[in-house]
């Protein structure tokens, strides 16, 4: 078992007790926004409660839906961690790409924070508002990460179930975006709405379709 507070420590040791996990959901869909949740821990708070309470907090992909809705409601109801969340919808996804998106993102999650140091799943990141070290793989290596995917992962899931009411005929709630079979079969059906991202495979050939090009 990895000890998945090694970096937290590392960085407490430094001097950043302020120390964000960042992470981010829906980088692949072709509907819905690009979610980012930075999240910090009370240091002495999360080194006592990490067996009995976060023993089981992992990357949030790896997790079933209701172990992820239980510690979304434990991490968002604690008074030992902050957290902040960035939205960037499917129009400036189409705008700035998805890459940029994501950095806007994780930025904007941060910067409700004011994090004095930030863990990073993944590859580096520009543009966030304070020092930070990325690492592949970081939400199952760091506690601090994997929180976050969880706050993102549950916050993105709940915007598609609730774009789901509006457009049923998509299947949003069951798939969240994502390409799948039943997706692209309604894509083909009914066309795209705002909430798709125009400048996705299959979206921009489905738009170059209807364009006659």
């Amino acid at each position: 078992m990895p000890d998945v507070l090694l970096y937290e420590k590392e960085a407490w040791g430094s001097g950043f007790l302020r120390l964000a996990g960042i992470d981010e959901a829906g980088r692949g869909p072709l509907a819905g926004p690009v979610v980012a949740a930075a999240l910090i821990f009370d240091p002495k708070h999360i080194q006592t409660e990490l067996v009995s309470t976060f023993g089981r907090l992992t990357d949030s992909k790896a997790m079933s839906e209701p172990l992820r809705e239980e510690y979304f409601s434990i991490l968002t109801e604690s008074k030992f961690t902050t957290i902040g969340i960035g939205i960037v919808n499917a129009e400036e996804i189409d705008q700035i790409n998805i890459l940029k998106a994501t950095h806007k993102a994780m930025a904007i999650a941060a910067s409700q924070i004011s994090p004095q140091f930030a863990l990073v799943d993944g590859l580096p990141v520009k543009g966030l508002p304070c020092e930070s070290r990325s690492i592949v793989k970081g939400d199952a290596l760091s506690i601090s990460i994997s929180a976050a995917s969880i706050i993102a992962k549950v916050t993105r899931d709940r915007i598609l179930i609730e774009l789901d009411t509006q457009h049923p005929e998509y299947g949003f709630a069951s798939h969240k975006g994502y390409g799948t079979k039943r997706h692209l079969e309604a894509l083909k059906k009914h066309g795209a709405i705002p909430a798709h991202r125009k400048t996705f495979r299959p979206v921009a050939e489905l738009d170059q379709l209807d364009l006659g090009l």
